[in-house]
């Protein structure tokens, strides 16, 4: 009964945070609220130290990029909250939340942080921001991939799909960022170079925890 009722309460938390609509000309797509009851069991158990070394070195880094990408929105919001933009970030912070907490039960929190500031250059630099670490994140994804595919795609099924979904995410979100002028913030490429040294040493860390 507790277990039905905690399903029903996620059912819900996935119709508010990502609704069947239309932003920006793109259809946003519901998250499946049938992946999101289901226990974390994705992992299959590790065949020696090796392995299981590698899975949670990714799993590590996986989550301390989207704990950084949370911080980075939760502090984008406080200050463009309630502007044009504001509903924009709430959505794709909505899509990280829910990244965040299948890797909260998968592997547990590693606070990895980031700051505010690059919300207070306004929206561009917010959205400069964005397209920064969402391109960080997705390439790690996508190096993930190919090595879980070279590895043993058929052992790795479930972590393969989750992976790619997440990636997907974080490439709508680095597009969304595109598409409001971060190219014309003052200094963007050295803004985006230091986010990127900043996503790197933040991965790095994670990988030797």
């Amino acid at each position: 009964m507790q277990r039905a009722a905690k399903c029903t309460l996620r059912q819900d938390l996935s119709r508010a945070f990502c609704p069947s609509s239309v932003r920006n000309g793109r259809a946003v797509k519901r998250v499946n609220s049938s992946v999101l009851c289901r226990r974390y069991s994705i992992l299959p158990p590790p065949h020696d130290e090796e392995e299981k070394a590698m899975l949670d070195s990714m799993l590590r880094v996986d989550h301390a990029g989207e704990y950084g990408a949370n911080r980075i929105y939760a502090g984008q919001m406080a200050v463009l909250g309630r502007t044009q933009t504001g509903p924009l970030i709430q959505y794709m912070w909505d899509q990280e939340k829910m990244h965040l907490e299948r890797f909260n039960e998968i592997l547990g929190e590693h606070r990895v942080h980031y700051w505010a500031c690059t919300a207070l250059l306004g929206k561009e630099g917010a959205m400069a921001c964005t397209v920064a670490v969402e391109e960080s994140i997705s390439e790690h994804y996508n190096s993930q991939t190919r090595t879980l595919m070279e590895a043993n795609p058929e052992r790795y099924t479930e972590l393969l799909q989750l992976i790619k979904e997440f990636r997907d995410d974080e490439i709508e979100h680095h597009d969304t960022g595109l598409e409001h002028d971060t190219e014309s913030v003052p200094g963007y490429l050295i803004l985006k170079t230091v986010i990127q040294v900043g996503c790197k040493a933040a991965i790095y860390i994670s990988q030797r925890i």
